[in-house]
């Protein structure tokens, strides 16, 4: 019963350590490029894999970007009470979890098809070095967003096995979305991230110019969902859920608040993942009902 206790707290430590509920910013625009890829429902192989190796690459970038960030987020105050700085996890477990993940992820892409396969390295790679692009660029927001973007790609790639123009669209607006809030979030540390030398938007461009830089990659992020009712023939469901999404996004940006972290949590996170159900869900039913 003992060592029942100590692998549930060990699990439960390592989802919190990846925030596994973030998986929410990236599934939903996953499921909706393998829904448009297959022209319907995907095979049950297809849904299964793809959502293993989503979890699996998301998880062991996650926990290897902590280990890679553990020196800074010690110091940093509002981090310093993360699992690692507590040494809660050590460095040598959250590393066997990212070979463990990694192996799972290589696996699932295998399950999928040769072009999922070939691709999975070069995404690994692609997924680890997000937190090395803050130590000598303020482009870093974009970079996480294009590696997240990598999810309704790879699903793409996962149903067809074939490169293909959508998929890439969709990509960007989750590139300018991730970003846009990614640089909300990180108006909190722009004090921190100039005595350390660490690059971000709002430490480059102040708090005013990093806020605007964010409405401007929500607002193109906008423009990009417009254009895919026209590329894809899609209904008044699917503006429809556009349109509540653009009000969400409203109200993100007006309460932003950077010397309040539970407002700071509701914008860039709570927020964003209703956002992103809400335009799955709309988006699935303008497939299903009026398609």
């Amino acid at each position: 019963m003992q060592m029942m206790y100590k692998v549930v707290h060990k699990t439960k430590m390592f989802g919190e350590l990846v925030m596994f509920s973030h998986t929410l910013f990236s599934l939903p625009f996953a499921i909706i490029s393998m829904v448009w890829a297959a022209g319907g429902v995907p095979s049950w192989h297809v849904m299964l894999w793809s959502l293993i190796a989503l979890v699996a690459a998301r998880n062991g970038a996650n926990a290897f970007n902590r280990v890679v960030d553990l020196k800074f987020d010690a110091a940093n105050p509002r981090t310093a009470n993360r699992h690692m700085p507590r040494r809660l996890l050590l460095p040598r477990e959250v590393y066997v979890f990212v070979v463990v993940n990694f192996a799972i992820f290589i696996l699932a892409a295998g399950m999928l098809n040769p072009l999922c396969l070939g691709l999975s390295p070069a995404a690994i790679v692609l997924i680890c070095t997000y937190s090395y692009t803050k130590r000598f660029t303020w482009l870093c927001h974009l970079y996480l967003g294009f590696t997240i973007a990598s999810a309704p790609i790879g699903a793409w790639f996962a149903v067809t096995g074939q490169f293909a123009f959508i998929p890439f669209i969709i990509g960007t607006v989750v590139m300018l979305w991730i970003a846009g809030f990614d640089i909300i979030y990180a108006t909190q540390d722009i004090d921190f991230d100039r005595s350390t030398g660490l690059w971000s938007i709002p430490r480059a461009f102040g708090l005013e110019g990093g806020l605007l830089i964010s409405r401007m990659l929500h607002g193109i992020m906008v423009m990009l969902l417009l254009s895919l009712y026209f590329i894809q023939g899609l209904g008044w469901l699917y503006l429809t859920g556009i349109a509540v999404s653009v009000l969400l996004l409203a109200v993100e940006h007006r309460m932003i608040k950077p010397s309040s972290r539970r407002r700071m949590q509701l914008a860039s996170y709570k927020l964003n993942q209703v956002i992103s159900l809400t335009i799955l869900l709309f988006t699935l039913a303008d497939q299903f009902l009026l398609g």
